[in-house]
This record gives C-alpha cells, sequence and structure tokens, in this order.
C-alpha cells in the first residue's frame, strides 16, 4: 500500500513537485519517504529517511536537489522490517548506469526470485529489493526492454515507478491489483499511485496505465507497450474500503461515493433502531454519511480526530496501533450522551483497535452502541500488499460475528455483505476480495506462503 510518484519536467523544480506529490500520498505509507532527483549532467541526488514526508524533507534538502526528473515513495512496509535500510527508492548500478526504483505492491515468488538474482546470499532481501534485481541483470538493450523482462518473471502485486538521469519508467502488473495513473504537467508527464497527487502539483489527469502495460516517459515523450498480457482485473476492493484518499479516482470510480454508497447498501441490510450515525474518521466518514441518509437518521461527529496522528491500520507494530488509538480519538458526551448510537467503521482486522473506540463512545454516555463495517468480515490473509500475512491474526477467522460483536463490547455488529459491496463499488472489471474468501487471483504455494509471513 506504498506511494509512488514520479515526474518528468525539465525545466521545472521536479524535486520540490514529488515533494508535494507524496505528501499526497501520505495517507498509503507513514513508516519512510524519500526522493530521487537526476539529470544527465550531474547524476542523482537523492534522501530517504524513517519518518513522515514533512520530517524526512525540509527547504535545504529539496532545494539542492535539481535535475529533470525524479522519483518519490512513502512506505508501508509489507516485507522487510521498518528500518531506514529498506526505506525506497531504492538504487542499483548497471553496465547502463544508475537506475532508482520505488514499488508498491507485495509480490508472492519470492523464493524463485531469490533463486535466480542472487541463490542462497542476503537471504533478507525483500520483495522489492528482489525485483529491482531481476531488471538489472535481465537481458535487454535498454531499460524498457529490461523491464519488459523482469514483469514476465514477477508474479503478485506490483505497481514500479523507475528513474534514470535521463527518463522515467513506469510499470503495472497484469492483475491490475494497485493502481497506477499518468498525468500531464505542462509540457512534461507525471506518473502516482492515484489521481490526488496529480490535483495537488495542478497535473491533469490523462488516464490510468492498464494492466501488464510498460510506459517510458522521456524527451521523446511517452511509449507505451504492453509486455505482459493483461489477466482478469483484479483490482483490489481494499482501496475503496480504506486505502485510497476520498478525492481519487481509480478505475473511473469516486473513491467518496463508492464508499457512501457502501454506507447506504449497509443500512439496507443491517438496519436498526437508533438516535443517530457517526462515522470512525477519516475513512468511514463517507459511508456514515451514506447510512444515515439511507436510514433516515441524523448524521453527526461524534469522534473528533487528532489530525496529527496517522492511520492506525498501517502501524508497523501492535503496540502502536494500540497506542495511536488512544491518542487519535476524543468523544463528544454532548452527542452521544444518553444516545442509541450506530457507528460506522470501514473495516475489523485484528479486532485490537475496535474495542477502545467502542469502549470510548461508551465513556461518552452513549446508551447503545451498534456497529457497522463496510467490508465484509476479513477471515483469511492478504499476499498482495495488506500487513496481514496469517489467518491466526484476524479475529473473523476465529469468531463468529456475535462472538466478535462481545469481544469489541458492541451491542450488535452488522458486516456488508460481498455482493453487496461489489454493486457499491461499481468499477467495470473484476476485484481482488481474496481477504474475505480465501480465493486469491495468483497461485500461491505453501513455501511462498510462509516465507511471505515470515517477512513481517
Amino acid at each position: 500500500m506504498c506511494g509512488v510518484f514520479g515526474i518528468y519536467a525539465p525545466g521545472e523544480p521536479v524535486a520540490r513537485l514529488t515533494y508535494f506529490g507524496i505528501y499526497a500520498l501520505q495517507h498509503r505509507g507513514q513508516e519512510s519517504a524519500g526522493i530521487v532527483a537526476a539529470d544527465e549532467r550531474h547524476g542523482l541526488s537523492f534522501q530517504r529517511d524513517m519518518g513522515l514526508v514533512s520530517q524526512v524533507f525540509d527547504e535545504q534538502t529539496i532545494g539542492g536537489m535539481t535535475g529533470d526528473v525524479a522519483i518519490g515513495h512513502t512506505r508501508y512496509s509489507t516485507s522487510g522490517s521498518s528500518t531506514t535500510a529498506h526505506a525506497q527508492p531504492l538504487f542499483a548500478p548497471s553496465l547502463f548506469g544508475p537506475l532508482a526504483m520505488a514499488h508498491n505492491g507485495n509480490l508472492v515468488n519470492v523464493a524463485a526470485l531469490r533463486r535466480e538474482t542472487e541463490g542462497p546470499r542476503v537471504p533478507e532481501a525483500t520483495d522489492s529489493e528482489l525485483a529491482l534485481r531481476s531488471i538489472v541483470q535481465a537481458p535487454g538493450r535498454s531499460w524498457a526492454d529490461k523491464v519488459a523482462h523482469a514483469m514476465g518473471r514477477m508474479d503478485g502485486a506490483y505497481c514500479l515507478v523507475m528513474l534514470t538521469p535521463s527518463q522515467i519508467i513506469a510499470c503495472r502488473d497484469p492483475l491490475g491489483v494497485r493502481p497506477l495513473c499518468l498525468g500531464r504537467y505542462k509540457s512534461g508527464w507525471v506518473v502516482a499511485s492515484e489521481s490526488c497527487a496529480l490535483e495537488t502539483i495542478g497535473a491533469e489527469f490523462v488516464r490510468e496505465l492498464e494492466p501488464g502495460e510498460l510506459v517510458t516517459i522521456d524527451a521523446d515523450g511517452v511509449h507505451t507497450q504492453q509486455p505482459v498480457p493483461p489477466r482478469p482485473r483484479s483490482l483490489c476492493v481494499f482501496e475503496f474500503i480504506y486505502f485510497a484518499r476520498p478525492d481519487s479516482i481509480i478505475s473511473g470510480r469516486s473513491v467518496y461515493e463508492a464508499r457512501y454508497e457502501m454506507g447506504r447498501q449497509l443500512a439496507r441490510e443491517h438496519g436498526v433502531e437508533a438516535d443517530l450515525v457517526i462515522g470512525v474518521p477519516d475513512s468511514a466518514t463517507a459511508a456514515a454519511a451514506g447510512y444515515a441518509e439511507e436510514a433516515g437518521l441524523p448524521f453527526r461527529e461524534g469522534l473528533i480526530k487528532n489530525r496529527y496522528i496517522g492511520r492506525t491500520f498501517i502501524q508497523p507494530h501492535q503496540s502502536q496501533r494500540e497506542g495511536a488509538v488512544a491518542l487519535k480519538f476524543n468523544a463528544l458526551p454532548s452527542v452521544l450522551g444518553g444516545k442509541r448510537v450506530i457507528v460506522v467503521d470501514d473495516s475489523i482486522v485484528r479486532g485490537t483497535t475496535t474495542p477502545p473506540i467502542v469502549s470510548l463512545i461508551r465513556r461518552a454516555g452513549a446508551r447503545e452502541v451498534h456497529l457497522r463495517i463496510t467490508a465484509p468480515p476479513m477471515t483469511d490473509p492478504c499476499y498482495l500488499g495488506i500487513d496481514v500475512a496469517r489467518k491466526s491474526e484476524l479475529i473473523a477467522s476465529r469468531l463468529s460475528v456475535p462472538e466478535i460483536a462481545q469481544a469489541v463490547g458492541a451491542d450488535s455488529l452488522g458486516y456488508l455483505s460481498l455482493p453487496s459491496l461489489e454493486r457499491a463499488v461499481g468499477v467495470s472489471g473484476g476485484l481482488c476480495s481474496g481477504c474475505f474468501t480465501g480465493t486469491y487471483p495468483v497461485q500461491i504455494s505453501v513455501a511462498d506462503a510462509e516465507l511471505l509471513a515470515t517477512a513481517r
């Protein structure tokens, strides 16, 4: 669920524009951030470190990074430890010169890539590092040839944005698991995980990259090819439930409108006598408004969010997730006191952050707390970009819905069904819902599944 950004714009402040681009993608990863800028005269300049975008970069750093091209990355780790050593963009030397790369997604054939690129050495290499090595070691007369060959060897989810001193290269896996879009900036071009990053820098959205597509951007413009044939489209449904910013457009669908419709569908499936509806900010706010409209109930703000606390679901360690909840929200007794409250949230994953939220609402005086979730029960691990790789971590894999309601302290609990979720999202083509069904768009061996789990 990382954020990736790249820009080719000679004569423009590409490092500064990349800073604003990854700032707009901060919600996709809060562990580390990095930018690489380059031109053919001075080579590469870069900065990457642990922390938020605003913590890693300052005016002096950005001002010292010049060039015609730049890429940036915000990291949410699903492979490899949360350390500076794994911060991106990554670098590799080659006979063609240096290559920098930013990766969003998760590869599933890690064991095979490791054998092909490094043998038994350096077993701690992340899937992103293996992808970079696969590209550098691939045959080809150009970087585009090398990337095209490597795409045929990689399996799983990947959106790659790469930089050489004279070009930007971007590709998307043939399943289309993660989003990647192309935009126009003045006389240059931009690629980004979400359209919200284009709007932030004043770029014009052009289109999304197709699954299996490879794009090269240089002085001659945009060149596209399809080295890997697309497979049945499997866009991650969690992009709409939680990951993406509500002002983004993915597969032609407004994320905000999709979430609003999830709330409406949820009200139809799990209505209950209540006095008001609140959402857990921010990802469930639109859904709560949709639920309230469909149910004919008032929509109120019952939880106030500290805007300086990040997203608890994507914290790398459980202790951080639990501690962040206590800092993240305050409840409003004037709104909740004596009321029967419907609380709309986007998901329950491990089941550890929900009880403090329910408890907070009860301490504010709520008479009843009815929890409504815009996702189906998450019963199976995700191998394609969510940091949950063991079934035993998931509360819905162990407990029934009434048991989960009891465990989190709610008076009732209702999950949106998968058919209703798919109707609410309303995009053409397929969605990956493996975390709800256990059916994945890729084959995952037992050995690779265990390898992916231990890589967390």
